[in-house]
């Protein structure tokens, strides 16, 4: 039994966007489709009449500088962004982060743009973009908007995305003197198991003091969440063991860590939140100390 029954390969977003508002619904876009060919073939996805696929557009496969910005079309393969040197120099904490997706055939299929538009909480890519403070660009029959990636969420996996909708990339900001990332995670046993918890920080240094900083972990909440509180906690103080023990203690504060029968509990994930952020906060804070242009690996 066939699982589609038509199959469109547009050439660019704006034809991309026409053939899902054009098409027989339920129509949907496909690109490395790791997840979506999996769920239609189990049936954990409604029926769909229409597949959009992406891949031909080289828009979306786009990894540039544009600007003051990193520029990662959703078409790009994790693997890809694991070996660009532009990632790798401006997007520490997401090259980790798609290092870490599933096995090798998986990473050089799956998308960003899919990990992201999926929606889950603990979606490696999407917490390693959020501490970025990453843009998506959406591209919709309407014309293109530029949003910030928390807009795009309204619960597990449940995007904000229009079914005419595509997302066409992600800008993210250069990496300036003095800034580091870092992403960290435990996981089960198998290799393509989703984590158990993941975190992510981007802070900026001066001297020895944090000037800014964002911290991002999943699951802790309904949606991929940005850890605000622990984050603004972080801000102004000096990097010692002291502010450190503070944003572990603001941290279990804030986030919502819960009990999942298959992977761990919330007292388990409360204990893994307090070593992961203290981890990815020396991480980050040494590779600050670095300028960019040297090797943060």
């Amino acid at each position: 039994m066939s699982l589609w029954k038509e199959y469109l390969h547009p050439q660019t977003v704006e034809q991309a966007v026409q053939a899902l508002s054009a098409a027989a619904s339920p129509a949907i876009p496909i690109a490395g489709g790791t997840d979506l060919m999996l769920d239609l073939q189990q049936g954990n996805h409604p029926p769909v009449h229409t597949l959009v696929d992406l891949t031909g557009i080289p828009e979306l496969r786009a990894l540039e500088i544009r600007g003051e910005w990193l520029f990662i079309g959703a078409g790009v393969p994790h693997n890809r962004i694991v070996e660009s040197p532009l990632a790798r120099e401006h997007a520490a904490s997401l090259v980790e982060a798609c290092g870490l997706i599933g096995g090798p055939q998986v990473r050089n299929m799956a998308t960003l743009g899919g990990n992201v538009a999926h929606a889950l909480p603990a979606a490696d890519g999407t917490i390693g973009l959020l501490a970025l403070e990453a843009e998506a660009e959406i591209a919709s029959p309407e014309g293109r908007r530029r949003v910030s990636l928390p807009a795009l969420f309204r619960g597990p996996g449940q995007s904000t995305l229009a079914p005419t909708e595509i997302i066409v990339g992600f800008y993210l900001p250069l990496r300036a003197p003095g800034q580091g990332s870092a992403f960290v995670r435990v996981m089960r046993a198998q290799g393509i198991a989703l984590p158990i918890l993941n975190l992510a920080v981007w802070l900026e240094r001066q001297e020895e003091t944090i000037r800014a900083a964002r911290v991002a972990v999943g699951p802790a909440g309904p949606t991929p969440f940005r850890a605000v509180q622990t984050s603004a906690y972080l801000t102004g103080k000096p990097f010692t063991a002291e502010t450190i023990a503070g944003a572990q203690e603001t941290l279990l504060a804030e986030a919502r860590f819960r009990t999942s029968p298959a992977r761990a509990t919330a007292e388990y994930r409360r204990a893994l939140a307090v070593v992961l952020l203290k981890n990815a906060l020396t991480t980050a804070w040494q590779r600050a100390g670095q300028y960019p242009g040297s090797n943060q690996q």
